[in-house]
């Protein structure tokens, strides 16, 4: 999985847009964050709810990790690029796309 992969993936869902957050690549829905690109790191971050993160980190933990402090409390999740598949990516960002779009 490459960074523009993620990208590529990311910009593939309904309404999303990319914008920029502190010097790097997000993506948004309806004006909110669902997921974040560090080009120069090779990793990528996605809003999940603590339940799905779980998840996500138990089936795969050389791919994903909680994000560090209060934001991995809450969901935020690391995805290590090198050791993705397309197939898990997209489902985590999609996971991620509709807990955010669902949001009002």
């Amino acid at each position: 999985m490459t960074t523009e992969d993620f990208r590529r993936i990311a910009l593939s869902m309904p309404g999303a847009l990319e914008k920029a957050h502190m010097g790097h690549p997000d993506f948004r829905v309806k004006g909110k964050i669902f997921a974040t690109l560090w080009p120069k790191d090779g990793w990528g971050m996605v809003k999940l709810n603590p339940e799905q993160q779980h998840e996500f980190v138990r089936a795969e933990p050389n791919v994903f990790a909680a994000v560090k402090g209060a934001w991995g409390l809450r969901g935020c999740t690391s995805v290590h690029l090198d050791a993705a598949s397309e197939k898990t990516v997209r489902s985590a960002i999609s996971a991620a796309w509709k807990l955010i779009a669902s949001k009002r």
